[in-house]
């Protein structure tokens, strides 16, 4: 998120650019309890005001919030086997 650019406007970042950010922070601090409820929420913002009750969702998401979700499960793995010790 490039908030020190010249001409930056913080109104113009949609929120789930915002939820993105914290939810690459979180798995680089390895919280997985907070990157879970923040996929959870990522997943909602992407999604909200799609469709009716029969809606199907057909776009891909961005590759860099796919990366994202294989690292949280892989985070998810990490912390399995740690419990498991």
């Amino acid at each position: 998120m490039p908030m020190d650019m010249p001409g930056f406007d913080p109104r113009q970042i949609r929120l789930s650019d915002r939820i993105m950010y914290a939810f690459e922070l979180a798995l680089e601090q390895e919280d997985m309890a907070i990157a879970e409820a923040l996929a959870r929420t990522l997943e909602m913002a992407m999604t909200r005001n799609t469709g009716g009750g029969e809606f199907v969702e057909r776009r891909d998401y961005p590759p860099e919030m796919e990366a994202a979700m294989n690292r949280l499960a892989e985070l998810q793995v990490k912390h399995r086997n740690a419990a498991s010790r």
